[in-house]
């Protein structure tokens, strides 16, 4: 028995195994500044596309090997030669769009930073530089994608970025702290250094 569990409290129910919790407990809707961080997610969410969450965090770690500690730079660069070496890597997903949205993400992501300064000078700015706490009850309440979600993939979309529809931006918001959907009785949602 864990801590929340013993002292009664709940977590959001999709974080059931030692990987998720840890996952929703130090990181799911807690704000990220960093824009490492920052394109690390977007890439993830990307690759999960059609996937489970669960998934992209078992691979995670081989991500972070493979695309150099997301580095935008050399991912930009990447050649032909490394593009085919990840597209036979089995401890990634195995996708030649979403392993190609990559690159062309983090040309995009290079580009942003270069217009305002930072990617999370211009991500912040869609919430006013605050996170939005939506307080659900109920796993119902949370939406897939909201409004703010489809204004922020169209910019991203005219800015270059790939794999970054509505759904797959809202799964964002949600990762770096844009949005908190953690639910009322959530132990991590319920939390002061939120």
């Amino acid at each position: 028995m864990n801590a929340a569990q013993s002292s009664g409290a709940a977590r959001c129910p999709w974080a059931k195994d030692a990987l998720s919790i840890a996952y929703h407990d130090r990181e799911w809707g807690v704000p990220k500044h960093d824009d490492r961080v920052l394109f690390e997610f977007l890439l993830l969410e990307g690759a999960q596309a059609g996937l489970s969450w669960d998934t992209i965090l078992r691979k995670r770690e081989r991500y972070r090997t493979v695309f150099d500690g997301f580095d935008a730079e050399r991912i930009a660069c990447y050649s032909a030669a490394k593009r085919a070496a990840l597209l036979a890597d089995p401890g990634i997903v195995r996708n030649r769009a979403k392993i190609e949205s990559a690159v062309q993400n983090a040309r995009a992501f290079l580009d942003v930073r270069g217009a305002f300064g930072s990617f999370d000078a211009y991500l912040w700015r869609f919430v006013g530089g605050k996170p939005i706490r939506n307080r659900p009850r109920t796993p119902a309440e949370v939406p897939a994608f909201t409004p703010l979600s489809e204004t922020l993939s169209k910019d991203l979309r005219r800015r270059g970025f790939t794999f970054v529809g509505p759904k797959i931006v809202y799964a964002y918001m949600q990762a770096v702290g844009l949005t908190d959907d953690h639910l009322v009785d959530c132990i991590a949602g319920t939390t002061a250094t939120r």
